[in-house]
């Protein structure tokens, strides 16, 4: 779960990471009242989950209460890739002499954690690692270990801070990985991170992921954290029945049992649809390894709800759940959906009991249902429907 920038602030602020004082806005009125309570010159900032909010106009500096109103009629409703804001921080403005970058995060392919520093913050640090590679340092994080003041100074070095900020960055990274720990994060990133014309360093603007297989025993209060009317409805509804789901911009949707399968299957859609005109795929569901008629209702119900699913692949190989109960779950779910269920479905078996799953789908001769051998077969004709 991506964090607002406020939200991010907020947590930082609660392990002690030096910040700037924020306060959350709906209205215009209450930007104003925000920025004659912080005094000064403030930063209004759109709250959106995505990058480029200053080149989109959606980050704007008031020096009184009056331009911040004024701001604020300007962020408000702006359309940010996609993104419409509802939501805007109203910040304290800082006098920066240096921005910088860090970041602390999971690195899946080497199964270990990597801090990421530069002298050269403010950009986005994708540009600065393709332009300016050698500008950015990448230092391996042990897990057991973290990140503790010599670690943190490693860091500070290897990323060419001056010798006299040393110090103080050091003791923030130090906190910014306690973040990362404490809240079983997944990202923590500061970009700035800002030496002020005081010589104070301060987190400017925070960008936090949490890990949400932490979140129901570890974290319960992160639900809090949650921005439910920003959740995609399919993605909402699929979580409430218990489905690991993910909506893609497709045409084919899938339906499999284990999260390597699903994921071939993807792979496997994808190329097939290079046959007719490029189709795709349109999820990521993985029901488990149960397949009863309850859980696959719920799954096709999310995916048929997605207008852009023209068909529907279910590729599902039996092991401890059999293949006969997969087709019974099938059977069952399409006798539960009902009329709902309107779009062509394309199934592959294989694996346990695969002779008399194939038969139970057979003899209930669906309309709908087209039995595939293998899933290369039964990719093709999903694409090819899809495409119909």
């Amino acid at each position: 779960m991506d964090l607002y920038e406020y939200q991010a602030r907020d947590v930082f602020e609660k392990y002690g990471v030096p910040v700037l004082a924020g306060i959350v806005a709906d209205t215009p009125e209450e930007v104003k009242a925000a920025a004659e309570k912080i005094g000064g010159v403030v930063v209004v900032k759109a709250q959106v989950k995505t990058g480029g909010r200053g080149k989109a106009g959606g980050v704007k500096v008031a020096k009184t209460p009056d331009e911040a109103y004024e701001a604020a009629k300007a962020i408000l409703g702006l359309d940010i890739k996609g993104h419409i804001v509802k939501r805007v921080m109203v910040a304290q403005g800082a006098a920066i002499a240096e921005e910088f970058y860090f970041s602390v995060l999971l690195d899946r392919a080497n199964r270990s954690y990597l801090s990421l520093c530069s002298v050269e913050g403010g950009m986005e640090i994708e540009i600065l690692a393709v332009e300016k590679p050698e500008a950015l340092a990448r230092v391996d994080v042990n897990p057991l270990t973290g990140i503790d003041k010599d670690k943190a100074v490693e860091i500070a070095r290897a990323a060419n801070f001056p010798e006299e900020l040393i110090e103080k960055v050091s003791d923030v990274f130090v906190k910014l990985y306690e973040v990362y720990k404490g809240e079983d994060a997944t990202l923590v990133e500061v970009n700035p991170l800002v030496l002020t014309e005081a010589g104070d360093i301060v987190a400017l603007d925070g960008k936090v992921t949490l890990d949400e297989n932490a979140s129901e025993i570890r974290h319960p209060e992160h639900a809090a954290l949650e921005d439910k009317d920003a959740a995609d409805p399919l993605e909402a509804k699929a979580k409430a029945s218990g489905l690991n789901y993910v909506k893609l911009d497709g045409q084919v949707g899938i339906i499999g049992n284990g999260a390597g399968l699903v994921m071939s299957t993807l792979d496997v859609v994808a190329y097939a649809g290079e046959n007719h005109n490029g189709v795709k795929p349109a999820n990521f569901l993985d029901i488990g390894g149960g397949a009863s008629a309850a859980v696959m209702a719920a799954g096709l119900d999310v995916i048929l709800g997605d207008p852009q699913v023209k068909s529907v692949f279910v590729n599902v190989f039996g092991g401890i759940t059999a293949c006969d109960a997969v087709a019974n779950g099938i059977k069952g779910a399409l006798e539960t959906l009902g009329d709902t269920a309107s779009k062509p479905l394309v199934v592959r078996l294989d694996g346990n009991r695969v002779d008399e799953g194939r038969a139970i789908l057979a003899e209930y001769a669906h309309p709908l249902v087209t039995l595939a051998a293998t899933m290369d077969e039964g990719a093709d004709k999903a694409a090819e429907l899809a495409n119909a």
